[in-house]
């Protein structure tokens, strides 16, 4: 199969790399060029459990693809840039092509439909996790898993999906199929809205949020904000599933000594997402007349500390 990973970042990269080890090649897109260049120049650095590799990849910017087209094109740009990313790779679109979705954030789905038809679309979630460390260079950390639901099921799109999840498994990417990928897209949206944000605006590690006297107070406020804009829009939630995966971050072996992508963008003075998480269960509850003072408060927060970092560049 013929792979594209759009959005080259930290977790692009990090899957690019996952299939490539199991013998799938992969072109990676990406609009940093610094990060672009040093791909191209001497492949990907991976750091693993104090270990280094580096692996090849064919890299590009998106105006650099010309007419070549991907059988899969999986889809890790962030939010606020998905519709400039599609726009540039139109020409790598073709008829059969497949985009799987695995961005952080709610409303990812609707941006895809003005380019796409729905029959091509897959719409996924994931809890594994990455940091970019800088061009050309991440860190994997913890383990993960992978939720895909073709969004307009058929007799094709089942057979692609079955080949889908075989691919990917091999790569030892942990893969299942679900009926409600909405549920689990509100479930990962859920849970960057208390882990990437409290984390980024306290400036710590997961695993050191996990050990605060006062970690459950902050995450019921925001969870149960969620519940109930949740509730109002007739999606399916379930609070204390989402409370159990949060909850089994800060176990052992798991992903306690990760940094949130959130945090790791306002490191490097880079506009966050914050308004596809805690920024979207605002504006729905405001829609809705549903107080979110936790939710409205954070996303608030966030973007002090954006216009901060671009006060003191």
């Amino acid at each position: 199969m013929k792979i594209a990973i759009a959005g080259a970042g930290a977790m692009g990269s990090r899957f690019g790399k996952m299939l490539q080890d199991s013998g799938q090649t992969v072109t990676l897109i990406d609009n940093w060029a610094a990060h672009v260049s040093q791909i191209q120049k001497h492949g990907l650095l991976v750091h693993t459990d104090g270990q280094e590799q580096i692996v090849k990849f064919e890299a590009f910017q998106p105006s650099e693809l010309n007419f070549q087209q991907f059988d899969l094109i999986i889809l890790f740009t962030k939010a606020m840039q998905m519709e400039g990313m599609l726009q540039d790779i139109q020409k790598a679109i073709g008829h059969n092509t497949k985009i799987l979705v695995l961005a952080n954030g709610i409303g990812n789905i609707e941006t895809i439909e003005h380019f796409i038809p729905r029959k091509q679309i897959i719409a996924g979630v994931t809890v594994w996790s990455s940091e970019l460390d800088g061009p050309g260079e991440i860190t994997l950390t913890g383990t993960g898993s992978v939720t895909l639901q073709a969004v307009q099921p058929d007799d094709n799109n089942a057979l692609f999906l079955q080949q889908l999840v075989t691919l990917m498994n091999n790569a030892k990417l942990n893969v299942t199929v679900s009926n409600s990928v909405i549920e689990a897209i509100w479930k990962k949206a859920a849970f960057n809205c208390v882990l990437n944000t409290y984390t980024s605006l306290i400036s710590c590690n997961v695993g050191e949020f996990g050990a605060f006297s006062n970690r459950d107070f902050l995450i019921d406020n925001v969870l149960n904000e969620i519940t109930s804009v949740a509730k109002a829009m007739k999606v399916p939630f379930n609070k204390q599933e989402t409370l159990d995966l949060i909850l089994s971050q800060f176990k052992p072996g798991q992903n306690g000594s990760h940094y949130a992508s959130m945090y790791q963008d306002l490191s490097q003075n880079r506009l966050t997402e914050i308004d596809y998480l805690n920024g979207y269960i605002a504006k729905k509850g405001a829609e809705f007349h549903i107080p979110t003072p936790v939710n409205s408060l954070l996303t608030a927060l966030i973007h002090c500390r954006e216009e901060l970092n671009q006060m003191q560049k």
